[in-house]
């Protein structure tokens, strides 16, 4: 009889491992559920932020809705010899084409935005590099100038989002530190938050039009270079090549 139970028992658990075996091995929403179930993902990450040992940050700005405050920024990037990436959408470029060429000619760095600025993962694959083609072409046909860098409005993105950018020769891109300049804070606020959050390696997200950029643009600059901090464009700050990016976002060297 003690037997027996023990032969029954030990089929149960035979059986229980070839359920577990099955399940692990199908697929999940198209991510392997042995990856799903040990905490792993499918999913693809921009760069958020890059691993280095050197004191250097890069500083963004996203430009969709206005563009009267550009020319001060570009002024006090150039007073404290700053680089910045400016992430231009479509529809801003063909209205402000002079402030295209003039970003371009200070010698900063442009990159993608989108063409209409929409969510891209409602997109299908092919919406997407519709929006990324026609955005890159119009900053093109000013700067002459191919695109390498991609970011997604709202920061919305998927693997089809990402792997279409990279098809296009561009790399996508996210931020670390969130100025929240968008939401009305004021130019000390703003500082303080980039301040408090900013380490190596980071990216930083702006806005070209938001309420208190042009007077919290020249603290910023004046207090991460006090804190010896090299200021630059992302394209300066990231890694071309032999490089991967984990799952935090954080781009490493190889």
């Amino acid at each position: 009889m003690h037997f027996c139970v023990v032969k029954s028992k030990s089929i149960k658990f035979v059986l229980l491992m070839a359920l577990v075996a099955v399940l692990l091995a199908i697929s999940i929403n198209g991510a392997n559920s042995a990856q799903v179930f040990f905490g792993y993902s499918t999913k693809k990450v921009p760069v958020y932020s890059v691993e280095t040992q050197n004191k250097q940050v890069a500083i963004s700005f996203d430009a969709a809705w206005g563009a009267d405050k550009t020319a001060d920024i570009i002024e006090t990037l150039k007073e404290f010899d700053s680089s910045a990436t400016f992430f231009l959408v479509g529809f801003w470029v063909d209205k402000y084409g002079d402030m295209v060429k003039a970003i371009d000619e200070a010698g900063f760095e442009i990159g993608n935005h989108s063409n209409t600025h929409p969510d891209m993962t409602t997109l299908s694959a092919d919406k997407v590099r519709e929006e990324l083609s026609n955005c890159s072409s119009l900053i093109k046909d000013i700067t002459g100038k191919d695109v390498e860098l991609f970011r997604a409005p709202y920061g919305a993105y998927s693997n089809t989002v990402i792997d279409t950018a990279s098809e296009l020769g561009m790399t996508t891109i996210q931020w670390d530190v969130d100025s929240l300049d968008w939401k009305g804070l004021s130019a000390e606020d703003i500082t303080t938050r980039i301040l408090n959050q900013v380490k190596n390696g980071s990216i930083i997200l702006c806005h070209n039009n938001s309420d208190h950029i042009v007077d919290a643009l020249p603290m910023i600059l004046d207090r991460l270079q006090k804190r010896g901090y090299k200021v630059t464009s992302i394209g300066e700050l990231i890694y071309k090549e032999n490089y991967t990016i984990d799952r935090n976002g954080t781009q490493k060297q190889n």
